[in-house]
Formats: structure tokens, C-alpha cells, sequence
């Protein structure tokens, strides 16, 4: 590793630890592009300036940014709370970044008789994150013995060498396809952003500035912005099924009685909203993408 690493923040620029391959490592770094850091990788990059911002992107192993940003190598990173949890790092969350959700379950055969994870207690259970799966069992009052593997999680009751798995799950197909049954839940997660003590509190302007740049991005995502016409006798109509943020911006149109609304709702909420608002007398109804929004 490159030596102006030695130390976070030696040269003035914050450095951010990003994902260098893996699900999270794509939408990490598009984020940080969405938000505004103009830089180039390829597929050899490991230090990586932005060329508008103070900013300098590490590209490694999620695993290894809890610690990175620990041990003030660098200044923040970007990886899975998960990860965060397995490390128990000594790290700030600044914000979490609505990708790379996931939840780390426990599971059992099928044909099992345990229904909860209360039920796991004296059994073998294999895990890739056995750090995090120990505490959590503790805390629900759950003493097992704990089988480390790093491959195939699933397969081990198969072969004899668990009773039960604690995995990450994303859609659970995995899990089902190898004849296990998901009994409870130990933790969500999701991609966080994350800042060494130190720099959130000697370096609080950059660190503010891009978590305020991130997280603006990650509201907009949630967000759209619907425009449409109607008429003044409209409105009243239009405001009673309009979840927007705040009030709706209304303005005037050139034709008399005829108005423009405007406002920002939730992007779940655009299936059952739009039939809504047309039955309620709005017409010319414009979805579009919300880039960033800002507290």
C-alpha cells in the first residue's frame, strides 16, 4: 500500500475506503459519482483522486474497511454494516445507504424441530461471521458452539458438520434451495458509511460536506417529483391524496381557473398514487427522477 496511507489526512485530502470488488463495490461507487466526485478507475485501481474534491477513493476489500477506518488509515469508508458488527470496529456510522440490503438469519433443516432462535441453545451452528453471531446469540440468551467456515454455508448440516447455519440472506432462494428453513432474524444490514473518531472530529467540514453529499443522493433516490395540471376547484381534491413532503408548490396557469401542482412524494408510493390523483381532476401527470435532496 501506498505510503500516503500511513496516516489519514496527512496531505489535507480526505481518503474514503470503497469496496474494490463484490456487490457493494458498483453501487459504492456510483453513489459517489451521483454525488457529485468526478474520478476514473479501472481495473487496477487502488488509489483513486477526485479530480473537483479534496477526496481520495481507497479501493479494497469491504471486509477490510471497518478496520482501515479504525486504525486511521483512512479517514471514512463505505462497506456492509454486517461487516462493521463482524469486526466490532471502533468506528462512527454516519449514515446508512439504501443498498446492499441483506439480513443475517439463522437457519435449520426442514425437517428440524426448532421454530426460533431460542432454540438453538447447545447446538452446532456454522457461520462465516462468527464474531457477530456469538454476541447476537448472547444477547438472546443462546450458548452454541460455533463452526467457522468461509465456503458453503448451506451445505454443512447436509454433510453432518452443523445442526443450524447463520448466514446473510438477500432473497432466501439460496437457502431454500438447500433445504433449510429461516427461523429468525440476528441483524439487518445495509451498505453504511462510516468515519474514524478522529477525523469526524478534526476534519468535521469535509466529513459533513460528504455525508451531506451522499446522504442527499440517498434521499433523492426515495424520492419523485410529480407535476401536473388542474383546476383550481381541483386543488383540495388533489392535497387530500397527495403525500408530498411538505405543502405542494401550486402555481398558476395562463389559462384562468387552471393551476400547476407540484411535489415531491415517496417513490413507493407512485403505484397506488397516480390513478389517484388522476380521479381526483389532475391531468398532464410528469413523473421524473429526483436527483438530490438536501435537508
Amino acid at each position: 500500500m501506498t505510503s500516503r496511507f500511513t496516516r489519514a489526512g496527512q496531505d489535507g485530502r480526505l481518503s474514503v475506503a470503497v469496496p474494490a470488488k463484490g456487490r457493494m463495490a458498483e453501487p459504492a461507487l456510483k453513489l459517489c459519482a451521483d454525488a457529485g466526485l468526478s474520478f476514473e478507475t479501472t481495473e487496477r485501481s487502488l488509489l483513486v483522486p477526485c479530480a473537483n474534491a479534496p477526496v481520495d477513493l481507497l479501493l479494497v476489500r469491504p471486509s477490510d474497511i471497518p478496520e482501515y477506518v479504525q486504525d486511521r488509515v483512512v479517514d471514512l469508508g463505505i462497506t456492509g454494516a454486517n461487516l462493521v458488527a463482524e469486526a466490532e470496529a471502533d468506528v462512527v456510522t454516519l449514515a446508512e445507504l439504501g443498498f446492499a440490503h441483506c439480513t443475517l438469519e439463522a437457519a435449520v433443516p426442514e425437517d428440524a424441530e426448532q421454530r426460533e432462535i431460542a432454540d438453538l441453545n447447545g447446538l452446532r451452528i456454522a457461520t462465516a461471521y462468527p464474531v457477530s453471531t456469538r454476541r447476537l446469540l448472547a444477547e438472546r440468551g443462546v450458548e452454541a458452539e460455533l463452526v467457522h467456515v468461509s465456503g458453503s454455508v448451506e451445505a454443512t448440516p447436509r454433510l453432518g458438520l452443523a445442526d443450524a447455519i447463520v448466514d446473510l440472506v438477500s432473497t432466501g432462494s439460496t437457502t431454500a434451495a438447500n433445504g433449510l428453513r429461516r427461523i429468525g432474524e440476528l441483524l439487518a444490514s445495509q451498505a453504511v458509511l462510516i468515519g474514524g473518531r478522529e477525523a469526524i472530529e478534526t476534519r468535521s467540514d469535509l466529513v459533513e460536506r460528504l455525508e451531506l453529499m451522499l446522504s442527499g443522493v440517498v434521499a433523492a433516490r426515495r424520492r419523485r417529483y410529480v407535476m401536473m395540471n388542474a383546476s383550481v376547484d381541483s386543488l383540495q381534491a388533489i392535497r387530500d391524496v397527495l403525500p408530498s413532503m411538505d405543502a405542494p408548490t401550486v402555481l398558476p396557469l395562463a389559462d384562468e381557473g387552471q393551476i400547476a401542482v407540484h411535489a415531491a412524494v415517496d417513490a413507493g408510493d407512485i403505484w397506488q398514487l397516480l390513478p389517484s390523483l388522476k380521479a381526483a381532476g389532475a391531468t398532464s401527470i410528469l413523473v421524473l427522477p429526483v436527483e438530490r435532496l438536501l435537508p
